[in-house]
Formats: structure tokens, C-alpha cells, sequence
């Protein structure tokens, strides 16, 4: 990656939030990422949301989003993770979806926290996470006490749904290619651009062309399919935050949106987390896909209708000077 100033792109209907500073920071292993701090017109702050993406995605995805939280009077801070959005890739090609570890993302969540949100932002900080940014939070949710007040997760990926063989067999395979060298293979072909019909993500056309049109024009931001590492990654970190006495650990309250009608991370995988998590509740948003906060208003409004009633904490306003005030 270039030493020029990092940026944030828009394109037509996708306008770049006002009030931002977007800068470099640098995580595990020498890895530079992008992040961007968006602030409210609000005078006293209410908090500031740390915004955690899925996979194949990047800031400039949720404009949106970060518009309606700032709009409540909500900083937002997030970041591309690496390998991907404008944050430095992993391989020499790089529309590859890579990890080497899932440590090396749980790195880039921490570095960050410490080193911008906790310096730069506004208490109280709540979390919103999506897919593979909620694993990654849910992972990590034991050693957030005293940081985060309160996690949403959305779609959060603890299961890897409706596949042709069973989740071990391809946890058997993605395991066996990276003993023997070959994790940096991709798991299938790159279709870009996907058809509307059928997707997995959005029933709403707009916005599904919106982000496609983000893609299209600034290429350097998508991803191609996972890499054998990336999925047996994923599948091992999935296995480990199920267990009861990880979710036991968990102190931090959260909210999980499901999506009733979604291929990627089924109802019952959710379910049955939510079940043995005691910290933890759950909400599904029956017809919608996997990405809420990209949905058609009718879930899309629902998703955010449900984040708005739990965070921030009622007694969690707090001056521009990021003074804590203390409940009564």
C-alpha cells in the first residue's frame, strides 16, 4: 500500500459523513489499517459506537448507519480489518479473503481500542458488530468488561449454515490444506458482480445496487471468496465461543439480531448461543437476510428500532470533554 493519505471514497447516493477524521493505525505483524472516526453535531456527546464490519466489507459501506447514529448524538469509530477494505492485504493477490490466524483480527480489535477509541472518542463505548466483526467481539467479549458497556451483534457468524457436507468434514478439509501449504487457496471461484436475484444478503434492490456500485467503482475495496485458512479460522473460533463456559465468562451485555430468512448463519445456530449465554438476549427479524443494516426499511428499521432501544446506557451521557458522569 501507498504512503498517501488514507481516504474515504462516496459515489452517487452514498455521500461521505460530515464531521470525520480518517486516519492509519498500525496492528499485529506491521499490518496498517484504515480507520475513521465520525463525530455528532450534538454539543454533548452521548457515547461513541464502535462499528465492527463482516467480511468483504469496508467503511464506506455503512454511511448510512454511521449517519443514524451520529444523528442521535453518537460518535462512530471503525475500521477495514486486514485483508481487506483499504487496510493492507494478506496475500500477492489480493482480492483473496485471508486470515492466517484469528488471533492476528482479535489483535486488530484490541490495538484499536486502545490506541484511538480509548484516546479519540466519547465514553460511554457500545458495540455494534456484524457476521465475522461479531464473531470476532463475541470471541472477545470475556476482556471487554470495564470497556464496553453494552454489544449488538448482528447476523453474528457461529455457524457456517446450509452447506453440502457437514461443518467437521470442512473443518477437515480447510485444516489438512493449510498442514500441508495450502491455506491461501480460495474456496471458490470470484462471480463478481453477483445478480440481485436470489442473494444471500438484502432483499432491498437499492441498496444491494448501491453496494455494488461502490465495488464497481473502486475495486480496491472488495474481496473475493475465503481462503482454506480464512474458513478453518473461522470454523475453529466458531467452536470455541459456543462453548458454556466461554459464554459463562461473558459480562457484557448484548443483544443479538438475527435474520429469520437468512442462508449464511441459520435462526437455530443463534438460538441455541442465546440459550446458554446469560448475558446475552435475542431478537430475530423474521423474512429478512443476512445483512440487517442493508435490508429493505421494513427489517432494516426493525434491526435499527432494536439497537436504538439498547444502547447507550440510560445513564450514559456524557460531556464533549469525555468527563464520565456517574448515575444517581
Amino acid at each position: 500500500m501507498s504512503d498517501d493519505l488514507p481516504i474515504l471514497v462516496e459515489t452517487d447516493g452514498n455521500p461521505v459523513p460530515d464531521k470525520h477524521v480518517v486516519g492509519w493505525f498500525t496492528s499485529a505483524g506491521g499490518k496498517r489499517l484504515r480507520y475513521a472516526i465520525f463525530k455528532s453535531d450534538v454539543p454533548v456527546a452521548r457515547g461513541t459506537v464502535v462499528l465492527l464490519q463482516g467480511r468483504n466489507e469496508s467503511i464506506e459501506k455503512y454511511f448510512e448507519t454511521i449517519r443514524h447514529f451520529t444523528d442521535r448524538g453518537l460518535w462512530v469509530a471503525t475500521f477495514d480489518w486486514r485483508g481487506q477494505g483499504m487496510s493492507d492485504r494478506l496475500l500477492k493477490n489480493p482480492l483473496r479473503g485471508h486470515v492466517r490466524r484469528f488471533s492476528d483480527l482479535q489483535a486488530d480489535l484490541s490495538v484499536f481500542l486502545e490506541t484511538i477509541v480509548l484516546p479519540e472518542t466519547r465514553l460511554p463505548f457500545c458495540m455494534v458488530a456484524h457476521s465475522m466483526g461479531a464473531l470476532v467481539a463475541l470471541s472477545m467479549a470475556p476482556g471487554l468488561t470495564n470497556r464496553i458497556e453494552r454489544m449488538v451483534l448482528t447476523a453474528p457468524f457461529v455457524e457456517l449454515s446450509n452447506q453440502p457436507v457437514p461443518a467437521w468434514v470442512i473443518r477437515f478439509i480447510t485444516r489438512a490444506m493449510r498442514l500441508t501449504g495450502f491455506g491461501w487457496v480460495s474456496t471458490g471461484r470470484d462471480r463478481f458482480p453477483r445478480p440481485f436475484r436470489n442473494n444471500a444478503l438484502t432483499t432491498d434492490p437499492e441498496r444491494f445496487a448501491r453496494n455494488l456500485a461502490l465495488y464497481t467503482a473502486h475495486p480496491e475495496l472488495r474481496l473475493g471468496p475465503p481462503t482454506a485458512s480464512w474458513v478453518s479460522e473461522m470454523l475453529c473460533a466458531m467452536e470455541r465461543v459456543g462453548r458454556l463456559e466461554h459464554l459463562d465468562s461473558i459480562r457484557v451485555p448484548t443483544l443479538m439480531l438475527g435474520a429469520g430468512n437468512d442462508p449464511l448463519v441459520a435462526q437455530q445456530a443463534i438460538e441455541r448461543i442465546s440459550n446458554r449465554f446469560r448475558a446475552g438476549q435475542a431478537i430475530f427479524i423474521d423474512g429478512a437476510r443476512h445483512e440487517l443494516l442493508q435490508e429493505t426499511d421494513r427489517y432494516r428499521l426493525a434491526a435499527i428500532a432494536a439497537i436504538d432501544a439498547f444502547i447507550p446506557p440510560e445513564e450514559s451521557v456524557h460531556p464533549a470533554s469525555g468527563a464520565v458522569s456517574q448515575p444517581g
